[in-house]
């Protein structure tokens, strides 16, 4: 899973680094007069889409801390009523500026620019009909979470850098009462989370403002100084964030966890499906074709689903057949959840094991791409405050302006929850060939606009990273039957997904029957199934692109195999499909066919 952790963002703004293409100055064969209009109707691009990344940084300033966007990192997010109509009309705009180009006079890559950014402007708007700006906290984001993360992915290069983390922190108890006002006003509109994807928010804020407040996580950050800071300057720095930490943020978040307490958890709503919200059927299928980049229907996706399960259900048999256990496949589940040789003992040694399949598959990498990012990875621990109601793990994209390495994310609380099987495949998905390899690549594509370079689908970009666990045979992995296993039952909890999703949100699931078939197809443990379970209820219909853009690589890569045979060179075909980033399905098919084409020709 890639993400950075605010669910408001993600809801309105296409939030995982991804991205693409090419802006060129290309001229149309004729007269010169037309090739002056072609260059003028270029540059009007251009200039709109520096304007609108510009509009995109200013307004999401934690956004642009975390790409690298300079002169943002003193400001929050503005969360208000005022703001939300005011961003709707501006992005109205934009998207008004953006048709009156005329496509005739743009070369065929910056008509695909502009397609790109249409797409991304419109779905943004559509989403306006829907009253996302109330879902602004529950178990996996929100300000409990965000204000730590973000003084954490702060640059640390000069003295601007602290003066901008201390104004941040003195800006931090207006943006928590900003963010109660908001969840306020959804109470009384109806608006909120489920109440169980809300069970463990007082924890995290307590969390975050320890008796000891030099634990606090507010505080860490304060670190690592350059050189260029005396220690004096440092002691002075550090004792300024520990006063504005204990007399202004503190007092904001004891606030904070009081109205969760006394309000908002107690007349939050019961019910997990997003179709019992405002709107809420609509809702759901407009988040469904946003995520997945199809037209596919909550229905359709239900019965994919359940064929998928039964599918991959048959290999799973096959491997537990093949290993030489003889009883069910529930006893099979049991025993790789339960016995201890699958699992560490320390949380060290878990990350470990996660850098050691990472180094084991880079040198692999060069028999299946011909192009590798230059942009280092490492792996780290979910940290301890969110951890305990954090899935298994998530991707981090670094930033070549700040300095920042991507990140592979592993989750090391309840270690008895984290079995050695399952460790190749999802470091597979993460880092390398996954998250990492897509994401740092589309980052580095040459003469690439930031706002093309950060746009975002899911169903490529997560679809990639299934697909990448796929790899992992022609890697050298997954050579025993248990990790066969665990990767068949990564393959099949994303299946799963696609039932249980729509399942709660459409169909009139409970939380209980989509515990229970999760638990029944899949090795994964039950807390991470009831973690997981919360996600799906929380981010209605993000997980179901996951098994869609997979199905989807696999289905171009088989098609590219039988046209060009003995012609087929699979380090060219990836090559290809990530040389313009992160796209929508449709356009990657058609590029992808017409790449096909042109090898053949």
């Amino acid at each position: 899973m890639m993400i950075n952790h605010n669910e408001h963002n993600a809801m309105f703004k296409l939030f995982n680094i991804t991205a693409l293409l090419l802006i060129s100055v290309l001229s149309f064969a004729g007269h010169h007069d037309s090739h002056d209009a072609t260059v003028s109707e270029e540059q009007k691009l251009v200039e709109l889409f520096d304007e609108i990344w510009d509009y995109e940084m200013t307004s999401n300033p934690t956004y642009a801390t975390y790409v690298g966007y300079p002169g943002q990192n003193a400001r929050w997010p503005n969360v208000s009523l005022d703001a939300v109509a005011k961003d709707a009309k501006m992005r109205r705009q934009l998207l008004a500026q953006l048709r009156d180009v005329n496509l005739n006079k743009l070369s065929e890559n910056s008509r695909l620019d502009w397609l790109l950014v249409e797409k991304s402007l419109a779905d943004q708007l559509a989403g306006e009909e829907f009253p996302g700006e109330f879902i602004l906290i529950h178990q996996r984001a929100g300000v409990q979470q965000d204000i730590a993360d973000t003084l954490t992915m702060m640059p640390k290069r000069n003295r601007q850098d602290f003066v901008d983390r201390l104004s941040r922190l003195e800006n931090a108890a207006a943006y928590i009462e900003q963010n109660i006002a908001m969840l306020r006003e959804g109470l009384a509109r109806g608006v909120t989370p489920p109440k169980v994807t809300l069970r463990d928010v007082p924890e995290q804020i307590r969390n975050t403002i320890p008796a000891n407040i030099d634990t606090s996580p507010l505080l860490s950050s304060f670190d690592d100084y350059p050189a260029s800071i005396t220690e004096a300057e440092q002691r002075d720095i550090s004792a300024q964030a520990r006063e504005i930490v204990a007399t202004s943020v503190y007092p904001a978040f004891q606030a904070l966890l009081k109205f969760m307490l006394d309000e908002y958890l107690p007349s939050a709503n019961d019910s997990i499906a997003l179709r019992d919200m405002p709107n809420g059927e609509n809702w759901y299928r407009h988040r469904v074709n946003y995520f997945t980049t199809t037209d596919l229907t909550p229905e359709a996706i239900h019965k994919l689903g359940l064929s998928e399960v039964k599918r991959i259900r048959g290999e799973m048999d096959k491997v537990i057949a093949d290993s030489g256990f003889t009883g069910t496949f529930s006893e099979f589940t049991d025993f790789l959840r339960t016995d201890k040789q699958f699992y560490k003992s320390t949380a060290e040694e878990l990350l470990t094991g996660y850098r050691d399949i990472a180094k084991r598959a880079d040198p692999e990498l060069a028999k299946l791409f011909g192009t590798l990012p230059r942009l280092p990875y490492g792996v780290i621990a979910i940290p301890d405050y969110a951890a305990k109601s954090q899935t298994t793990a998530y991707y981090w994209g670094g930033s070549i302006e700040n300095g920042r390495a991507g990140y592979f994310y592993a989750n090391t609380y309840a270690l008895d929850t984290r079995p050695t099987w399952e460790m190749e495949a999802l470091t597979l998905h993460e880092a390398m060939p996954g998250h990492h390899l897509q994401i740092a690549i589309a980052q580095e594509l040459p003469e690439t606009h930031p706002l093309l370079q950060n746009l975002s689908y899911t169903g490529f970009v997560e679809g990639w990273g299934l697909y990448a666990e796929s790899l992992g045979e022609e890697m050298g992995f997954y050579t025993d039957p248990y990790n066969k296993f665990g990767q068949l039952s990564y393959e099949m909890w994303r299946a799963v997904r696609l039932v249980v999703d729509t399942g709660m949100h459409m169909f009139g699931w409970d939380r209980q029957r989509a515990i229970d078939f999760f638990a029944g197809n899949t090795a994964k443990s039950l807390h991470d199934i009831e973690v997981e379970i919360d996600r799906y209820i929380s981010w209605p219909g993000q997980a179901l692109a996951y098994k869609l853009g997979e199905l989807k690589f696999k289905q171009l890569r088989a098609r590219a195999t039988k046209a060009l045979g003995d012609d087929f060179d699979i380090r060219a075909f990836h090559d290809q499909l990530l040389n313009r980033g992160a796209l929508p399905l449709d356009v990657l098919e058609k590029r992808t066919d017409d790449w096909i084409a042109s090898q053949k020709n």
